[in-house]
């Protein structure tokens, strides 16, 4: 049976021919688009065309700014760590202060300028020759130390080489004897005794042991001696060989 207007029921109805989209229309729609973007976008915080409203936080500058406070306090406390650990750092890895292994830095600057006046060649091997002979006559607190570094016949290790060759390219002197320590803490330990004026002083108020001592600068000992008097007389004989200005001074020679 035909329906109303001749058509088939059965049949879907023609489709229609559409007018063609003009250039402002796709404009608009695109602009449309991008509001209804943007409005979304700036209730997220993200969207090009999103506005803030008055009291809404900005949810993706406040996770920026989080991260950069992350990174921050990291930063601040690798730079607090390393601080650490320079401070607790073994004294045998610190610079050398002032009075810090006096007996060495004494030695070897006297030495190397010793090697200067004498015009001597600035080779290891040469440097090492002119050490020999220079502990040969080294006494007391620097005799201990040329046999801490192996200059001496009877040492027991052998670090000479520690001293002639970074003394052959000029290094400082404090340099070497901090390089030294590292390898013996012994080095930087020696001192001179205080120095004691023969030509005044009264060896009767001395102890036996700064006796001894002065007898072992000298490289001398006491055989036989065990008074106090003993080690008096000893030092009145050599002390005109060793210390003859103030062997002159004293009335008591």
């Amino acid at each position: 049976m035909a329906a109303k207007g001749g058509g088939d029921p059965r049949c879907p109805p023609p489709l229609r021919r559409l007018s063609p989209i003009s250039g402002r229309q796709l404009s608009r729609g695109g602009d449309s688009a991008a509001n209804g973007s943007g409005e979304r976008g700036g209730r997220a915080g993200s969207g090009p065309m999103g506005r803030r409203r008055r009291g809404q936080p900005v949810w993706g500058g406040g996770a920026g700014a989080a991260g950069a406070a992350g990174r921050g306090g990291m930063r601040a406390a690798q730079g607090l760590c390393a601080a650490l650990a320079l401070l607790l750092l073994p004294a045998g890895g610190r610079a050398l202060r002032d009075g810090d292994c006096e007996v060495c830095v004494t030695f070897l600057g006297r030495f190397y300028q010793s090697l200067k006046d004498n015009d001597v060649e600035f080779t290891p091997s040469s440097i090492e020759k002119e050490l020999l002979k220079s502990c040969k006559e080294a006494k007391g607190k620097e005799n201990r130390l040329c046999y801490y570094i192996g200059a001496t016949s009877d040492a027991a290790t052998k670090i000479i080489n520690e001293v002639s060759k970074p003394m052959s390219h000029h290094i400082p002197v404090e340099k070497i004897c901090e390089k030294l320590k590292k390898k013996d803490s012994q080095i930087c330990e020696l001192k001179y005794d205080k120095q004691i004026d023969l030509s005044t002083v009264d060896l009767r108020k001395l102890r036996v042991k700064e006796l001894r001592r002065i007898l072992d600068d000298w490289g001398e000992v006491c055989k036989g001696c065990v008074e106090k008097y003993d080690f008096i007389r000893r030092i009145h004989e050599l002390m005109p060989k060793y210390a003859p200005r103030a062997a002159g001074a004293r009335t008591d020679l």
